[in-house]
C-alpha cells in the first residue's frame, strides 16, 4: 500500500486551517440551515396535514394527589394561520371557542358579548398552552438550526434548535428531537425567554391517522413541578373544506351563542 504523502509542519498547519475555515464557511452553514428547515417541514407534515383538516383531541391532566381531569376539543385548521379550537367537553364549557388568525388569538365565550384577546403562551388546561393547540406547525413560527446528533433507541436523531420568529410565538425557543432518517418527531423541550426549561413533550403511539402514520399521543410534563403532566390523545382526523368565513369574529359570535 502506498504511504501517505509527507507533509511538512508548515503544510500541515495550512491544511488544518483550511479545513477549519471550510467547516465554518457560509456554504456549509447554508447547507446545515437547509437541512434543518427540510427536517422541520417533514416532521411538521408527519404531525399534521398540509391541507385543511379536522381532528379531535382529548386532554387528560394528572397532578399529585388529585383525580385526573379530562377536557375534549375539536380543532379545525387551515395552514398555520387559521385555526378554530372548539371545547366539546365538559358540558359546562361547551360552546367556548378559540380563534386564531395569523398571530392573533381570540376567545369566544357564550356568556360574553365580545371576544377576548389572549396570548398564545397562556395556559389552556393542565400543561397545555393555547398555542399548543392553535398553532399546528413549528415551521411557521421558528427559525431552525442543527444543535447536534444523538442516538435514541438505536436510531440517529437530529436535535434542532428552534428560535422564535417574534415575541408573539408561544415559546422563546424549542429543542426538538427528530429522527434523522424518517423525520418522525420524538421529543421537544420548551423554553421561556429567560432560557428556563418550562416543559417537555414526547410524541408516542405512532398509528394511522388522517391517511398516514402519525403520533396519536403527546405527553407533556411540567419541568418546574414534578408529577404534573398532560396527555393529549388525537383521533378522527380528516380533511375538511374550511372557507375563510369560518375564521371571522362575526361568524363565531353567532356560533358561540
Amino acid at each position: 500500500m502506498a504511504g501517505l504523502p509527507h507533509l511538512s509542519r508548515r503544510h500541515f498547519v495550512a491544511w488544518v486551517c483550511g479545513a477549519l475555515a471550510f467547516a465554518s464557511s457560509p456554504l456549509l452553514a447554508r447547507t446545515d440551515d437547509s437541512r434543518a428547515r427540510d427536517l422541520l417541514l417533514r416532521a411538521d407534515r408527519i404531525r399534521f396535514p398540509d391541507e385543511p383538516f379536522q381532528v379531535d383531541v382529548v386532554i387528560t391532566t394528572f397532578a399529585p394527589e388529585a383525580e385526573p381531569e379530562e377536557r375534549a376539543y375539536r380543532i379545525l385548521s387551515r395552514g398555520n394561520t387559521r385555526t378554530l379550537v372548539q371545547t366539546t367537553a365538559p358540558a359546562v364549557e361547551r360552546g367556548q371557542i378559540l380563534l386564531m388568525r395569523d398571530r392573533e388569538l381570540w376567545a369566544f365565550l357564550p356568556n360574553l358579548s365580545q371576544p377576548i384577546r389572549l396570548p398564545l403562551a397562556q395556559r389552556l388546561t393542565g400543561q397545555v398552552a393555547n398555542g399548543d393547540l392553535a398553532r399546528a406547525n413549528f415551521a411557521g413560527d421558528y427559525v431552525p438550526s442543527i444543535l447536534r446528533e444523538e442516538i435514541v433507541s438505536g436510531e440517529e436523531h437530529t436535535v434542532l434548535r428552534l428560535d422564535a420568529l417574534d415575541r408573539w410565538v408561544t415559546y422563546r425557543s424549542v429543542n426538538y428531537w427528530v429522527n434523522a432518517r424518517t423525520a418522525r418527531p420524538y421529543k421537544a423541550e420548551f423554553h421561556a425567554v429567560s432560557g428556563r426549561l418550562l416543559k417537555t413533550a414526547t410524541y408516542r403511539d405512532f398509528e394511522e391517522l388522517g391517511g398516514r402514520i402519525r403520533p396519536t399521543r403527546m405527553v407533556v410534563e411540567d419541568a418546574l413541578r414534578p408529577g404534573y403532566r398532560s396527555e393529549l390523545a388525537y383521533s378522527d382526523m380528516m380533511p375538511r373544506d374550511l372557507p375563510d368565513r369560518l375564521f371571522t369574529k362575526d361568524y363565531l359570535k353567532r356560533l358561540s351563542r
